[in-house]
């Protein structure tokens, strides 16, 4: 039976207990299973008192001959002449069928077999795509198509020969656009670093799709095509647009340098340069800066394929990759609510169950998730059957994400896998379901359960992605107090310089996970304070599929969740339903409730004190 994320629920209650960091004693189940694999390490866990994640990466040791390979390839000599000097180059070709660790959907195979890409639930018609990549697509489907992600699904819903003939219509097309690489990184999709990367990745994962062609000169522009992409990488991978396109890029170059002929240049150069992208990626605490749980996923997502290409042609990945991999798993299950997959963080959406438990196990790692990751930004609060998880930083610095949002100091709330209180989330999926209007709105404060002043964000949010001034430092205290239950305290300053006020919030889990009592405060950061009246909202978004009914003296509301279990929301102050939304685990935007507190606050500060608790 597979496991799901009610498996890693059962094992951090049980952890609990428990003073060890592994969550038991069998070995992580084989990420890949080609014929005759050479196994991968098994992780060095660390334990329960040290810090889940080192705080860099060591490129792996070669000797001094290796060394001026790896120099001499940087600088532009072909890995053919370093490979096999005084030698014809070897014949191109794929070395060896890699296991996809990772399979695709199956819907969206069929709906490709039929004439239709499918993206995160919209279909586009394969006849109406540019290949060109000049933007003509939006976001998502540009990612899907330019980055050949639909050869996972291609080949999860039929047989490689079934699938053939789709494959190499699709890949003519492609080709028949894009001639040859540009000599840089172009404005659109196409040539990104990003989407070559995955490109490439996913033509040597999925050769015997993109290779199925019986005519010999058609097999050659293909592998001529995948020879002269992975050399454009070599030179262009520094350029890449985000951080998370640079390990993809990196990630690229090593797969080529594995399975491609005369590779070993290029593999010495790639693990070098992937090291170091990772590194500069991952902070200390193991989260990716750009503070997206979806750029976490798609972190570990790449090394799970990479270690696959690895698995196929018997050799191990560099030790500091395996400890990576190791320190990436405990921040993503942080931020994750059991059966009710991924919180809605930094652009991102829930992501299916069953995704997201398939990539933990073909992870290998199995640790308890991270509770007071500081660094990375995110509070996590476990007790009995509630989840409540806090944003306690800033939002990612400018450059480091694609979509960052005005999130600090929103929550979410959970109860046996069945969220409550939710952020929007889903700015990542606009231009799908998901209207390509609404991503600037996704990105705001108002679309997450948190304080909002003067309908202004908390840190400026500006089209294409960029992000302005505001949050600049966030102060915490975590502790247990009396009977056991979870306090945190933390405040931000996005409001001091407008409104010379401080937002502070204080969270308390009752310790059977019963009860969560907040209190919202308005503390002047100059002396006593403006004299005068500001507006302020607090938002509380309710999942989709909760029941909210108002409380007759108006100043709540009862809450019916799926499974029949009730919930009551109580405040000082009067309490509205209003219409709102969110995105579900399949980027589909959802009409929602949301119960509103808000009024008239004092300049000189306030405070508006809530609760959330389970009726008997």
């Amino acid at each position: 039976m597979s496991e799901t994320l009610f498996d890693f629920d059962r094992r951090e209650r049980e952890a609990d207990d428990q003073p060890a960091l592994p969550l038991g004693d069998s070995a992580p189940e084989a990420l890949v299973a080609p014929p005759s694999p050479r196994p991968v390490p098994k992780p060095d866990l660390p334990s329960a008192s040290t810090a889940l994640v080192p705080t860099d990466y060591v490129a792996p040791e070669v000797g001094p001959v290796e060394r001026m390979v790896r120099l001499a390839y940087r600088l532009g000599m072909p890995g053919n002449v370093l490979a096999r000097p005084l030698r014809k180059a070897s014949a191109p070709r794929v070395l060896a069928t890699v296991t996809e660790p990772l399979p695709g959907h199956a819907a969206a195979g069929m709906a490709l077999r039929a004439g239709h890409f499918l993206v995160l639930g919209l279909k586009q018609p394969v006849a109406q795509v540019d290949f060109h990549g000049t933007e003509t697509l939006t976001a998502p489907i540009a990612r899907y198509v330019h980055g050949f992600h639909w050869l996972a699904d291609l080949a999860a819903c039929s047989a490689p020969a079934q699938g053939a003939p789709t494959a190499e219509r699709v890949l003519d097309m492609w080709l028949a656009a894009n001639k040859e690489p540009p000599a840089k990184p172009g404005k659109g999709m196409a040539w990104s670093v990003e989407a070559t990367a995955h490109r490439v990745l996913n033509w040597i994962l999925h050769a015997p799709l993109v290779l199925s062609t019986t005519a010999n000169a058609k097999r050659a522009k293909i592998l001529a095509a995948l020879s002269d992409q992975a050399r454009w990488l070599d030179k262009h991978v520094a350029k890449a647009e985000t951080r998370l396109a640079a390990l993809a890029g990196w990630c690229a170059i090593t797969a080529a340098g594995l399975l491609l002929p005369d590779g070993k240049p290029r593999r010495l150069y790639g693990e070098a340069g992937l090291i170091r992208a990772l590194g500069e990626a991952v902070g200390e605490e193991g989260g990716m800066l750009s503070r997206s749980p979806s750029d976490q996923a798609a972190a570990i997502a790449l090394i799970v394929r990479l270690n696959a290409c690895y698995s196929a042609v018997q050799r191990d990945p560099p030790q500091a990759l395996v400890q990576g991999l190791t320190s990436l798993v405990p921040p993503l299950l942080a931020v994750v609510h059991n059966h009710d997959g991924l919180g809605s963080w930094q652009g991102a959406w829930p992501m299916r169950e069953q995704d997201l438990a398939r990539l933990i196990r073909a992870s290998g790692v199995r640790v308890r998730p991270v509770r007071d990751a500081r660094q990375w930004g995110y509070q996590r609060m476990r007790a009995g059957e509630a989840i409540v998880q806090l944003d306690a930083a800033p939002p990612p610095a400018k450059g480091e994400a694609r979509y960052p949002c005005a999130s600090t100091l929103a929550f979410e709330l959970s109860y046996r896998g069945q969220r409550i209180v939710t952020n929007c989330g889903g700015a990542e999926a606009s231009g799908a379901l998901v209207p390509a209007r609404l991503e600037q709105g996704l990105r705001g404060t108002a679309a997450h359960s948190t304080l909002v002043l003067d309908n202004a964000n908390s840190t400026a949010i500006h089209v294409r992605g960029g992000i302005g001034k505001g949050v600049s430092e966030v102060t915490l205290e975590r502790r247990t107090v009396k009977g056991g239950a979870t306090r945190i305290e933390a405040s931000h300053d996005g409001y001091a310089a407008r409104y010379g006020l401080a937002h502070r919030r204080v969270l308390v889990l009752r310790d059977d996970g019963s009860e969560l009592v907040g209190e919202d405060s308005l503390v002047p950061t100059k002396g006593n304070g403006k004299r005068g009246q500001i507006g302020y909202a607090v938002r509380f978004h309710l999942s989709d599929d909760i029941e909210a009914t108002p409380s007759s003296d108006g100043k709540g509301a009862l809450l019916r969740l799926p499974d029949g279990s009730h919930w009551q929301f109580r405040c000082r102050d009067a309490v509205t339903l209003e219409e709102g939304f969110r995105v579900d685990a399949d980027a589909r935007p959802r009409p929602a409730r949301q119960i509103v507190v808000q009024g008239l606050a004092s300049r000189g500060g306030g405070s508006f004190a809530w609760t959330f608790k389970r009726m008997s």
